[in-house]
């Protein structure tokens, strides 16, 4: 017999000052056994929210995930530099400072307690390598990390150390 439960609340409704966001997570994985054993199911998902393409997600390889698909470690990491990329282009824009190529290989890193398997991550380090239009704005776009940072709304929800170790250069 199933047990239908209701469907949680909704979002409380977005205000100017507050903002909802849904998305849907939906496990892919029941191999036809579904969770009888550890091993005997797939820990593969999708990421879902409205209007788009799902983004087919796993369990990162070392927790027995799909390595062909993101994982929620990944996922993380990605919207600490999307966020910090985003604040930065906006703060680049209102200070004049024209940034023509903009790429971040962020990195985190998770440790994991051999005790009982729990674990967080420890640090991620944005390395932003940003291209910027002359050599008059290289100061000020260097200096525009650390007010990304402190600006970007998912480093201020975090409880581990968001590093930034950008470089900037100049256009040829």
């Amino acid at each position: 017999m199933t047990e239908l439960r209701p469907a949680p609340a909704p979002a409380p409704a977005p205000t100017p000052d507050r903002h909802g966001y849904q998305v849907d997570v939906v496990w892919t994985g029941n191999t036809g056994q579904g969770t009888s054993s550890y091993r005997g199911y797939e820990r593969t998902h999708e990421v879902r929210v409205p209007g788009r393409e799902a983004i087919e997600a796993s369990a990162d390889p070392a927790f027995l995930g799909d390595a062909n698909r993101y994982n929620p470690e990944e996922l993380l990491v990605a919207a600490l530099s999307q966020c910090h990329m985003l604040w930065y282009l906006h703060l680049a824009a209102e200070t004049g400072v024209v940034v023509i190529g903009y790429h971040d290989q962020a990195r985190g890193v998770l440790a994991e307690s051999p005790v009982d398997g729990t674990g967080q991550f420890e640090e991620v380090v944005l390395a932003p390598q940003v291209t910027v239009s002359d050599r008059v704005s290289l100061d000020t776009a260097e200096a525009l990390h650390q007010r990304a940072h402190e600006l970007c709304y998912i480093a201020r929800s975090v409880t581990f150390p968001v590093r930034r170790e950008p470089t900037t250069r100049i256009a040829n």
